[in-house]
């Protein structure tokens, strides 16, 4: 008999956890923080529903902070075991952690000057020392090598096609015969630049499936020549190309584009600046990973080019290389963090840029309502950076197609591929719309049982 837990990720997208109890054995898969509203911000803050100490394990998908982000508070409530993850996780988890620890060590300090806090002294949930000495914890594994997760558990990671290094795991619980109880993780949409596809699901007598877009289907327009157009537009005008986008992946995916673009004469030669620390770090992990490229990209490597790296590419890790940009004449194009133009260099650019109609801001991602990014996209004529009030008379472009989640045929063609259907099949990780529509459509299919649990309900497989 086997208990699952759902600590997080069911009825929303964020917060992906998931308890296991089998045979006096206590395990996990994901164990990530709750990100956006204040409701759900707040559970981070609740007492953790087992003792820490009694988590024998902990087996991570991948690396973004909703998905791993509380394993140092975990780590500092008494939890001593292994963190299982792919090389690829492992080494995000490096970059994102301490980052992750950073950011609340200075909103704690914020809180506290400006006594915006009823906590007093306001505290982060874990510093960049817990962060740290959680990640000697790790202990990786490559795609499709099973290994002991507890005795009697074994786990397989599969390329889940998301972000570098994500996978499926499938635990395969012994007996006569062996059940086997798969996590989706986060699925990369078909088809996304350097990764692979997500690998085919074949078995699974349980499944739990993530839904973030189960209620959408990506646009089919042409996101390199979409690209190309935009780009050729903005250096016609003669002006600056500032790029709104997260460090990891995103960053990395329009670099990759426009290295073909270029390379093919689709594009201008022009200087392309990738202004974050974090970026930088994650391009030289992409380059550490070659394992993980889909056909295209290692076809450039046999043909003697390296992947995200080309002549007009300058990479600005520090405080100086970013200021430097300010001297460059243009048209030139930076791309920066954040995605959605909260914080971070990007906000340098934006605030130079913004007012000059000769310049362009190209948005590649979701723009969450109330971001500055939003604003952006609705077209407000002014927004504020750094307090002060920054008018907006450059050109606002938006640029569909990226997306590192697979959409609901993607998720629906994905987990129907297996032979007989599971014995039961467990929705998470989507808002409540998602989630209903991608219960009904696999509820339709002769012989599938689809639920959507609700944040911290237990069920038993048997």
């Amino acid at each position: 008999m086997i208990r699952l837990r759902f600590l997080g990720a069911a009825g929303t997208v964020t917060g992906s956890r998931y308890l296991l109890d089998w045979r006096g054995h206590r395990f996990m898969v994901d164990c990530g923080l709750f990100q956006g509203s204040k409701e759900l911000r707040l559970r981070n803050r609740e007492p953790f529903a087992v003792p820490a100490d009694s988590v024998e394990a902990v087996v991570l998908t991948h690396a973004h902070i909703d998905h791993s982000g509380y394993l140092p508070l975990l780590q500092r409530t008494g939890f001593s075991g292994p963190i299982h993850a792919t090389g690829g996780t492992r080494d995000l988890c490096a970059l994102l952690l301490p980052d992750s620890a950073q950011i609340q060590e200075e909103e704690a300090a914020y809180a506290n000057r400006h006594k915006t806090s009823r906590h007093q002294p306001a505290l982060p949930l874990y510093t960049r020392a817990d962060a740290e000495a959680c990640l000697g914890r790790f202990q990786d594994h490559p795609y499709r090598q099973p290994f002991q997760v507890v005795p009697g558990v074994q786990a397989v990671f599969r390329d889940a096609g998301h972000i570098l290094g994500s996978a499926r795991v499938e635990l395969l619980f012994e007996g006569d015969p062996p059940r086997r109880l798969v996590f989706s993780g986060d699925l990369g949409r078909l088809d996304a630049p350097i990764l692979r596809d997500p690998e085919p699901l074949e078995e699974a007598d349980w499944l739990v499936l993530e839904s973030t877009y189960g209620d959408r289907v990506h646009t089919d327009h042409p996101v390199e020549q979409n690209l190309r157009d935009l780009v050729r537009s903005g250096v016609q005008r003669g002006g600056v190309i500032v790029v709104p986008a997260f460090a990891v992946e995103r960053t990395q995916e329009v670099v990759y584009l426009l290295d073909e673009l270029l390379h093919q004469g689709g594009i201008p030669s022009i200087p392309v600046y990738v202004d974050s620390p974090m970026a930088v770090r994650a391009f030289h992990l992409f380059q550490k990973y070659p394992e993980y490229y889909d056909e295209d990209a290692r076809r450039l490597l046999e043909a003697g080019r390296r992947v995200l790296s080309f002549p007009g590419l300058r990479l600005c890790e520090t405080v100086e290389d970013s200021k430097a940009i300010n001297r460059a004449r243009p048209p030139f194009l930076v791309v920066s963090a954040s995605g959605m133009a909260t914080g971070g260099r990007v906000l340098h650019h934006l605030k130079r840029y913004l007012p000059d109609p000769a310049n362009t801001v190209l948005l590649v991602g979701y723009q969450a309502v109330g971001t500055r990014g939003w604003r952006l996209q609705q077209g407000e004529e002014s927004v504020r950076i750094f307090g002060e009030s920054v008018r907006v008379r450059a050109w606002i472009d938006k640029l569909d197609g990226f997306s590192g989640h697979a959409d609901s045929v993607q998720l629906e063609r994905w987990a129907t591929g297996l032979a007989r259907p599971p014995r039961r099949v467990f929705l998470t990780h989507g808002e409540p719309e998602a989630l209903e529509a991608q219960r009904v459509r696999l509820a339709s299919m002769p012989g599938w049982e689809v639920h959507v649990p609700a944040h911290d309900q237990e069920v038993i497989l048997e």
